[in-house]
């Protein structure tokens, strides 16, 4: 029998797709859904979840295809399906409600509301019938409509007391006063401290989230304060995590998160955030420790980025689906009967031993997932009486030969959405690549990135959007697009010196001011002042699987500041800094990434300007090196010779630092103060 669609046939969003079948009546976020509720007196059941969601799926199979389960459901409810990755500024509000009310979160988020959209109960994975003490979707559904029909009044009651308390704790949330000190950043880095796993690396217990900003953070705090132990926990969390099954290691990227304290066992779905963020931050590991294995590990990411990831446009999709064939990790794991078969009896004993696929395996149904979290290669090939090399090789082969064959596999589902924020994330790790390894293809292919956004993610007003799919966008842009898209202009200019990156950065702060700035107390909103109205609006600082807009916005327009000379943009971002003083305060753990900018705007200012044309040997040679070193407060301006009007006009305070005699020249300034200019590379990387 044909099944019939509901009304998210026609939506864009492959999450809301995924559901258009259910035999529940669901209705997109909007005022259809909420007038309806209103007439007919109906509470709403709110649904939030994206289309890579694991439990998003088993929740689907055991309730919403349920024929029963819709019955009830479209009786009593109207039900409302969200894509958190669409509309994130109805997720936070409601994950802030799932939260203080359970003390827990995720997906998929399950909350029922009042039709003005005020919730009073909320959860997040129901099972479709009460069991193991944990209760079922039915008979909270029926609870509820019991509740409904007897004492809505009471329920109506629960619901104003807890808006409000959202409300007034997003407003409690911000302002400080006193100053932003070293004494934050100690802090911080003792909070890490004492929760890193120093067998494994990462921090806390399982499950495992990489948060690459917290490594971003404890580079910084160890080239500030020469602490080694900043530096270790750094490389053995990275290390760790590229031996661990969280890496692809045949076709390469990180999954969202690992099960387990040693890497071994990911939840499978793969998000381009965490990519590009893992990507960047293996590049800057890279930098201070000059370990090959963190820059091939980033041009591996980005390998698989432009290979899976990309549309043929140049914008990147948004995630991989943790499951194929209804099995999580089925298109990743191998037995070791598999391995013999493909490689052979000698290379696949070779090959098996050395990722750990063993007969028992170490997975589900014997299956196991490669990873080298116990081997020593030196010592490995001593063991089978081979030489390094050799090892390599046949190692190298078998990789090929298996990842031909998987991918004949059913692959996962992937979300070919693109969005503004996360494709940000991607151009700034597109744009540190080219700049850390001289690899100018990557800053090309993130200059196509951005004209694409221009393209089809800006309205003809100005206006950015957070959402591409099929030939259409949708979603006025949040904090996050416009922050993340600030940062990556900035990197990207780091990465070219092509001033047109700087004019694009400029005119979208003045749209970010405009759209998201609070005049009363600092900080910026996380949606725009032209957009619905949501029961809060919320100012988001929390630095969790990505960071928060506030934070990267806070570093992006220090950075600006710093490049433009702008006092302007610099109050902006020292105001930014003040509003969140004293939340940060209490954990600074909890904001890594906006310790980035405190770390920045502490140290004193710090520039270096290249005097010289593109293509001169001694300027490109003064740039590799720039590149190449880890100077996160220090920024690097060039004065090309042959846009001399434009750098006039856009960078007046470094016209004057020209050639001497002739040639490339470098100033090195110092909290305003320049040195007197080499011409010599070897003076520069003395200076530096």
């Amino acid at each position: 029998m044909e099944k019939s669609s509901n009304r998210l046939i026609n939506e864009k969003s492959p999450y809301l797709l995924q559901h258009a079948y259910n035999p529940v009546e669901w209705y997109p976020w909007g005022n259809e859904a909420f007038d309806k509720a209103k007439q007919e007196d109906k509470p709403v059941f709110l649904s939030i979840g994206y289309s890579t969601c694991h439990w998003c799926h088993v929740m689907e199979r055991e309730s919403f295809e349920a024929e029963d389960a819709a019955a009830v459901l479209n009786e009593n409810f109207v039900a409302v399906k969200v894509d958190r990755e669409e509309r994130p500024d109805v997720d936070a509000i409601y994950m802030s409600v799932c939260q203080a009310l359970t003390g827990a979160g995720g997906w998929p988020l399950t909350v029922i509301m009042t039709p003005d959209k005020k919730p009073f109960f909320a959860g997040t994975y129901f099972p479709k019938h009460s069991t193991g003490g944990r209760p079922g979707l039915m008979d909270i559904l029926a609870a509820v409509t019991s509740e409904w029909k007897k004492d809505k009044a009471r329920l109506v009651n629960n619901a104003d007391e807890i808006t409000e308390a959202i409300g007034s704790r997003a407003a409690r949330a911000n302002g400080g006063s006193g100053k932003l000190n070293k004494e934050l950043l100690d802090e911080a880095f003792s909070q890490l401290e004492k929760v890193f796993d120093s067998s494994y690396g990462g921090f806390g217990t399982a499950p495992k989230f990489p948060t690459p900003h917290n490594m971003m953070f404890l580079l910084r705090y160890w080239r500030r304060t020469g602490k080694e132990k900043a530096l270790a926990m750094v490389e053995k969390t990275l290390e760790a995590m590229r031996r661990g099954g969280i890496y692809d290691h045949l076709g390469y990227g990180f999954s969202r998160y690992s099960t387990d304290r040693r890497w071994l066992v990911p939840h499978f779905e793969k998000m381009l955030y965490d990519n590009a963020l893992l990507c960047y931050t293996y590049l800057e590991a890279y930098q201070c420790t000059g370990n090959r294995e963190f820059a091939k590990t980033a041009e591996e990411i980005l390998q698989y980025v432009l290979r899976n990831m990309t549309n043929h446009q140049g914008a990147f999709y948004s995630a991989e689906d943790a499951d194929s064939e209804g099995e999580e990790g089925k298109f990743y794991v191998w037995t070791r009967q598999e391995i013999m078969e493909v490689l052979g009896q000698e290379r696949g004993e070779v090959f098996a031993d050395f990722y750990n696929i063993t007969p028992e395996g170490n997975f589900e149904n014997g299956a196991s997932i490669l990873n080298t979290i116990d081997v020593n290669l030196p010592e490995f090939a001593r063991k089978k009486g081979m030489s390094q090399e050799a090892v390599k090789i046949m190692l190298s082969q078998g990789r090929e030969k298996l990842f031909q064959l998987r991918d004949s596999r059913v692959h996962p589902f992937k979300d070919d959405k693109v969005l503004t924020s996360w494709n940000a994330l991607m151009i700034t790790a597109l744009a540190k690549a080219a700049k850390v390894l001289d690899r100018p293809q990557y800053a090309a292919v993130a200059g196509k990135v951005v004209k694409f956004i221009y393209s089809n993610l800006m309205r003809e007003d100005g206006r950015l959007l957070a959402r591409y799919r099929a030939g259409q966008a949708d979603f006025p842009a949040y904090l996050d697009d416009y922050a993340f898209f600030l940062w990556a202009l900035v990197e990207l200019y780091g990465a070219t010196y092509a001033t047109s990156y700087l004019n694009k950065a400029l005119a979208l702060s003045e749209e970010l001011e405009r759209l998201f700035w609070d005049d009363k107390e600092n900080g910026f909103f996380f949606y725009g002042s032209d957009v619905e109205a949501l029961i809060t609006r919320p100012k988001e600082l929390y630095d969790g699987a990505l960071p928060s807009g506030n934070s990267v916005a806070a570093l992006a327009l220090l950075k600006l500041a710093r490049l433009k000379n702008s006092k302007k943009l610099t109050d902006l971002a020292e105001k930014t800094l003040m509003a969140f003083q004293s939340t940060t305060e209490a954990y600074p753990q909890a904001y890594t990434f906006f310790l980035l900018a405190v770390d920045y705007h502490l140290e004193p200012p710090r520039q270096v300007v290249v005097a010289g044309t593109r293509g001169d040997t001694t300027t490109e040679k003064m740039l590799r090196i720039l590149g190449a070193s880890f100077l996160p407060t220090t920024d690097v301006l060039l004065n090309d010779g042959d846009n001399a009007s434009m750098i006039a006009e856009l960078l007046p305070h470094i016209a004057d630092k020209g050639l001497v005699e002739g040639r490339a020249s470098a100033y090195v300034c110092n909290n305003f103060a320049c040195q007197a200019p080499v011409s010599e590379v070897k003076q520069l990387e003395e200076l530096l």
